[in-house]
């Protein structure tokens, strides 16, 4: 548990500065794996300034800053404009399209942190 912990760790922390690999749910998959391996690294996790927040925001209340909402949905919207100047089948890009479009509400209708 703690190997996985560190790797996904390790994964949120790139993801805070490559715009398309996601950060909290790494953060949140350490968080669990540091609970089963490690009071000391789960406890450092959660108490981190920069980590802690949004974990304790979504194990609260399941909720998600403002401002991480506006950046997935601004690396959504990336994503899907790439796809379209790469020129994808329409069928792709349909699928895309709703794939995205759900991660876009299940985002936008929980709480703000």
């Amino acid at each position: 548990w703690a190997g996985l912990g560190i790797l996904a760790l390790t994964f949120g922390t790139i993801g805070i500065v490559v715009p398309l690999l996601p950060t909290v749910p790494f953060l949140l998959l350490a968080a669990f794996c540091f609970a089963r391996s490690s009071t000391r690294l789960h406890n450092w996790l959660i108490s981190h300034p920069l980590f802690g927040p949004p974990i304790q925001d979504w194990s609260e209340r399941g909720a998600i800053s403002s401002r991480s909402k506006r950046t997935a949905t601004a690396s959504i919207g990336l994503v899907f404009a790439l796809s379209l100047l790469l020129g994808l089948r329409p069928l792709i890009l349909s699928i895309q399209a709703v794939v995205l479009t759900a991660v876009l509400v299940f985002i936008w209708t929980r709480p703000s942190g």
